[in-house]
């Protein structure tokens, strides 16, 4: 019976891969048609250095660029290192009840929906960063960036658990043996073997940072200006998406948004690719 079956299952399993690969590409290609009057009358590319203003036929996108990177970029630059300490402090360095209870509350962190820190962030985060800064709202780079980094510590924190599993006890059994200390052993033995599992939990979450809507929505303050500060407010190409609303289908308003749908496309394509690449090279290492 399992010979008869297995053929199905392989024909069954490779339909599925093959509708998987048809959805993307299809995605990409309703993208591209629609947003292809920018690029026969040569204006796609002029979207990258021109400001948002509707009102005077300039369609830019480059603040919500440089507000996708400022957010994202920030909330990154604070996790990481929040992230690698709570790993090694599970992984290497706990000891007795704690390492369980943080893993613990770190899965729980990845169960709790992103409108919940969005309302967290805006009673609690919004009116310190307000008081510190002085000035504005609150609503601004700075503000998204730290809740951005809440959001995916837990992603990078259980990849860089699971990276630090794997490594081979007879290099730890070594390490013991030479007198190392915990600290040491992190240092040269742990991080220096699982560092592809690290840099995809880099990756991952700079995916996830790069593509979050809500907290840049709800934190970020959703100007259209080109930010020059962290405690200025800017709009992600997400929330830029999420708000523009143009009745006429074939405006050139409307247009840009499927120019935003295909950076964000290629952003996400160059994650997965970027995974894949540190896999292979993993696998290759002697």
């Amino acid at each position: 019976m399992s010979k008869i079956a297995e053929p199905w299952v392989r024909l069954l399993l490779g339909l599925m891969a093959a509708f998987s690969v048809a959805v993307t590409v299809l995605m990409f290609g309703f993208m591209v048609t629609l947003g292809l009057p920018l690029i026969t009358e040569g204006t796609f590319f002029n979207m990258f250095t021109g400001p948002w203003q509707p009102g005077q036929g300039a369609y830019g996108i480059a603040p919500m660029i440089a507000g996708t990177a400022a957010i994202a970029g920030l909330g990154m630059a604070v996790s990481f290192p929040v992230s690698l300490g709570c790993a090694a402090l599970i992984s290497v360095l706990g000891r007795g009840w704690l390492p369980i209870l943080l893993h613990r509350l770190v899965r729980f962190m990845t169960g709790i929906p992103t409108v919940v820190y969005g309302f967290a962030g805006i009673f609690l985060l919004v009116p310190l960063v307000r008081e510190w800064a002085g000035r504005g709202s609150g609503l601004c780079i700075l503000s998204a960036g730290l809740l951005l980094a809440v959001l995916i510590a837990p992603t990078m924190i259980l990849f860089f658990t699971d990276s630090f599993a794997t490594v081979p006890q007879t290099y730890l059994r070594a390490a013991d043996a030479l007198g190392a200390s915990p600290v040491q052993k992190l240092i040269h033995v742990f991080i220096p073997c699982a560092w592809p599992g690290l840099v995809n939990g880099v990756v991952l979450a700079m995916g996830r940072a790069v593509g979050d809507t809500l907290i840049a929505l709800m934190i970020a303050g959703n100007a259209t200006a080109m930010p020059g500060a962290l405690t200025e407010p800017a709009r992600t190409l997400t929330a830029h998406i999420a708000l523009v609303v143009a009745a006429d289908f074939d405006s050139l308003e409307f247009r840009t948004l499927f120019a935003c749908g295909i950076i964000l496309y290629l952003c996400t394509t160059l994650m997965v690719v970027l995974t894949r690449g540190i896999g292979t090279l993993a696998e290759r290492r002697p």
